[in-house]
């Protein structure tokens, strides 16, 4: 684990190609004002200068670590000391895997994980389900974000759907109300929530995460009293954000991500077109 002594924070300009995959694969990222676009950046920084990412027999690229970099920040964008020092290794399986972290056999049915016990200190996730969850923008479905709140949740000693770090104490008892309501609704079928929510609180409050920042608009409509609590633990409005601005590709005529002002083949891709 990392300690205040060790923790490193970025002092380089931010890389032209990390901007390009956060402009072409993350809506969060794009719906950002300029200088938000840079704080999530910096943040994108730190996570990955303390947070190795490793692939257990699959390759692993950039794109696949700034996914899970956005993956971590988006939850914790609005706290701007948050630091993942319960985190030091983030593991990639090719795809699904089972209880017993095997990638073939029966029981494949996890794509994301946080480690305890021996793995304490390490999450596994699924790399088909880590850009499944970028590039699906209506399922209200992001595994890797699911995962990041299960450790937000962690921060306090107990997976327990009660982000205690994130929820103040007044709200306490109304979200544990709802919690509680929303999980007899999955159970009685009266509900569109993922019913994996109703497996516990802890899984509830990762589901309705996931939701809160795919789908916020259809969660604010179907869900407001929901809707307005995720909003208090996390510090954020996502309905105001416009979650549709992502850019597949980036052509030759765009305006560059890198916000000089300039067309792409003039600038960061200028290497490309010359």
């Amino acid at each position: 684990m990392w300690s205040k002594d060790t923790w490193k924070m970025p002092n380089e300009v931010f890389n032209t190609k990390w901007r390009q995959i956060l402009s072409e694969k993350v809506a969060f990222y794009n719906a950002l004002s300029d200088d938000d676009k840079t704080r999530f950046e910096f943040k994108v920084q730190e996570f990955l200068l303390n947070t190795r990412i490793t692939g257990i027999d699959v390759k692993i690229d950039d794109t696949d670590r700034i996914l899970v970099a956005a993956s971590a920040v988006i939850p914790i964008f609005h706290f701007s000391n948050w630091k993942y020092i319960n985190l030091y290794e983030v593991l990639i399986y090719p795809s699904s895997f089972n209880k017993n972290f095997e990638t073939s056999g029966e029981g494949r049915n996890i794509l994301g994980m946080v480690g305890y016990g021996f793995m304490e200190g390490k999450m596994i996730l699924s790399k088909q389900a880590l850009h499944r969850g970028f590039s699906n923008e209506s399922d209200k479905k992001n595994t890797a974000i699911h995962e990041f709140v299960h450790l937000i949740d962690k921060m306090d000693g107990a997976i327990d759907g009660i982000p205690e770090l994130l929820l103040e104490k007044q709200y306490t008892i109304p979200w544990l109300d709802l919690i509680n309501q929303k999980i007899d609704d999955i159970y009685k079928n009266k509900s569109e929530i993922n019913p994996y929510g109703g497996t516990n609180k802890a899984e509830f409050f990762a589901v309705v995460s996931e939701y809160f920042f795919e789908r916020p608009k259809l969660l604010q409509k179907k869900h407001p009293e929901l809707y307005k609590l995720l909003e208090e633990i996390f510090d954020q409005k996502m309905t105001s954000r416009d979650m549709n601005k992502i850019r597949h590709s980036i052509g030759r005529n765009d305006l560059c991500p890198c916000r000089s002002g300039k067309k792409f083949k003039k600038c960061c891709g200028k290497v490309h077109y010359s």
